[in-house]
């Protein structure tokens, strides 16, 4: 038997078996010859959006192990030349892009930088950041290298095609609330002539809104003792923000109280004037497990402020 394309029938015959008349033999292998033109297709299209997506990925590229800090702090202190150090994965083909800093979580005390995989081939860059960690260092001195961050992408994102108007920060657990203090207290990123309002959105997952535990335990105190001072991002509430969207996991999944801390920050954000601000507290999800089905919500807001800010 040959074997044809459909469109082939009115060309070519088919030999067929001896007693069984041509006409009623091709009815019957019309299902037959269906199935394995859609097989092809099926095939056509993998091969496609395979190609597709490696294309996209080659679009991008990772610099890893820059140090944030001038080389002159950097020879003084091993310590920050190890830790303090970032990636950028940023488009190759495309200019004044966003850039989504992240900052991984860990209790202060722990973890690496890293590039979320769920942010890649988005349209942004992505800087994951290292920095110091308790009880080798003490506040305020992780929110410092935070802003030295900070600070270094503001000043040499144009040179890899980025937008220094358009810095978004994000991060979870500790990374939120290296965002929140970067954010609410201005002397942060004032330190390096940047006004934290300048930002361009902020997205922390589960942040710590009152005075960190880590912070807490250094100076001795219980973690569920809640405190709110100058190193709370709830003590630094005021009337203009950059737009924030608060993420929880669910409230009885949540560490400590972690949901009712961003429920009072935005309650306060609001109360004193600020209209971009707001909280989603996704159903379900424990305090890590939260990260996953956040990491859609901030694309999505990304791309909502840089739609307004255009």
């Amino acid at each position: 038997m040959h074997v044809i394309c459909l469109s082939s029938f009115q060309k070519e015959k088919l030999h067929h078996p001896q007693g069984l008349e041509e006409k009623t033999y091709l009815v019957l292998m019309q299902p037959v010859l269906k199935m394995m033109r859609m097989k092809q297709i099926f095939v056509l299209l993998i091969l496609s959006v395979t190609i597709i997506k490696a294309k996209a990925q080659n679009n991008y590229t990772t610099e890893k192990d820059i140090s944030y800090y001038p080389a002159a702090v950097v020879r003084t202190d091993p310590y920050i030349e190890s830790q303090c150090r970032l990636d950028i994965y940023y488009p190759k083909d495309r200019k004044n892009f966003a850039t989504i800093i992240w900052f991984h979580g860990g209790g202060l005390k722990a973890g690496k930088k890293e590039i979320p995989a769920a942010l890649t081939n988005k349209g942004f860059a992505v800087i994951g950041v290292g920095y110091r960690f308790s009880p080798k260092v003490k506040a305020p001195q992780y929110i410092e290298d935070a802003a030295a961050s900070v600070a270094w992408a503001f000043q040499h994102i144009a040179a890899y095609g980025g937008d220094r108007n358009k810095i978004i920060l994000s991060g979870h657990s500790a990374g939120g609330y290296l965002d929140l203090m970067l954010t609410l207290d201005k002397k942060y990123l004032q330190h390096y002539n940047i006004d934290a309002d300048s930002l361009l959105c902020v997205v922390p997952f589960s942040p710590q809104c009152i005075t960190h535990f880590t912070v807490r335990e250094e100076r001795g105190i219980n973690p569920l003792q809640p405190i709110i001072d100058s190193l709370a991002p709830l003590y630094h509430v005021r009337k203009v923000v950059p737009p924030i969207l608060l993420l929880t996991g669910d409230r009885e999944k949540e560490l400590y109280g972690r949901y009712e801390e961003n429920a009072y920050l935005l309650r306060m954000l609001k109360l004193t004037g600020n209209t971009q601000a707001g909280l989603y507290e996704l159903q379900g999800y424990d305090h890590g497990g939260m990260a996953q089905p956040g990491f859609p919500l901030l694309v999505r807001e990304a791309e909502r402020v840089m739609k307004e800010h255009q």
